[in-house]
């Protein structure tokens, strides 16, 4: 994902003769490792940053940076609050989960939504804001009471056996999925958070005897590879999302801020909705299983526009 938002920023970069550098954290999340890459931008006299934030601890850099006069772009991931970056070019997550769970609901039909014994996997809760939104959309999109729509967890629908947490990694939602199968093996609707960790749960399907045809899963994210996990049916359905359009519309801007003082605003998103505080890069419903009266796309037409616009022929 990662990756993929660099070549979107270094493809517009070179299209616009802009200098860009790039610096990242030793892990996720990493806001410390951010909060350096931050200051030493502002010290090389960077005119825009261009940031997917970890989490709240990187705000107080972020201010100053803005102090110093540089225009600070949040890229996939808004900040607490949303107003300490100039503009967010980013995924409505909460519309991603929405549609996986809606097409999940059309799959099942009425009986099976009854009697859905759903498991969740989610990413690490010092990451809330992606991840709660994903998940509460996923439930409400599902027809499922979320209560307090800005967490996770304090559902309290019998149909959830369970939520774990996998890091959004292949290799701890195998753990994941082991402790809600072990909380009822009978798990027929799984959601993840995104697609390496449906990878995972299917491992631990395998483990348990099962096969990723007895649970429906769907997911968030909707990379290239994620074309060939329907396909090959690891996963049912994702919501596909577009980094490399993040970062070359993040690098654009930064561009035309420099030339003119301008900034967008949400409402320029051709994709935004009322009260959305980010500028929406769009999503959409990718399964070979299309569901009555739900927009989506196949995989064949996801894999021509998976993560984006911005990489070269034939990638």
């Amino acid at each position: 994902f990662w990756v993929w938002m660099i070549d979107g920023a270094t493809a517009k970069a070179e299209e616009l003769g802009a200098d860009l550098q790039a610096c990242w954290g030793a892990f996720d999340p990493d806001p410390e490792g951010q909060t350096t890459c931050i200051e030493n931008a502002v010290a090389r006299g960077a005119t825009t940053i261009l940031l997917a934030p970890s989490n709240s601890a990187v705000v107080p850099a972020v201010e100053r940076a803005r102090e110093e006069g540089v225009i600070v772009i949040a890229l996939d991931t808004a900040t607490e609050p949303p107003e300490a970056v100039d503009i967010t070019f980013a995924t409505d997550n909460f519309e991603a989960g929405l549609k996986i769970g809606q097409w999940a609901a059309a799959k099942l039909g009425p009986e099976g939504v009854e009697n859905a014994k759903i498991g969740l996997i989610n990413i690490n809760p010092s990451q809330p804001v992606v991840g709660v939104k994903r998940n509460q959309g996923f439930l409400q999109g599902f027809g499922i009471d979320v209560k307090d729509v800005t967490q996770w967890g304090d559902e309290d629908d019998p149909r959830i056996v369970g939520q774990e947490v996998g890091q959004g990694r292949q290799e701890d939602s195998v753990t994941a999925m082991e402790l809600l199968l072990q909380k009822n093996p009978d798990i027929n609707l799984l959601y993840t958070i995104n697609e390496p960790t449906a990878r995972g749960a299917v491992q631990a399907l395998e483990t348990f005897g099962k096969t990723a045809d007895d649970v429906l899963i769907v997911s968030v994210d909707g990379g290239c590879e994620a074309m060939q996990d329907i396909e090959d049916g690891i996963i049912d359905a994702t919501s596909q999302q577009y980094p490399s359009d993040m970062a070359g519309l993040g690098l654009e801007w930064g561009v035309r801020n420099a030339m003119t003082g301008e900034i967008p605003a949400p409402e320029d998103s051709p994709f935004y909705t009322e009260g959305l505080e980010i500028y929406n890069t769009g999503v959409q419903l990718i399964t070979n299983d299309p569901q009555e009266g739900l927009e989506s796309l196949t995989t064949e037409e996801g894999r021509e526009i998976c993560w984006g616009y911005f990489r070269g022929e034939g990638e």
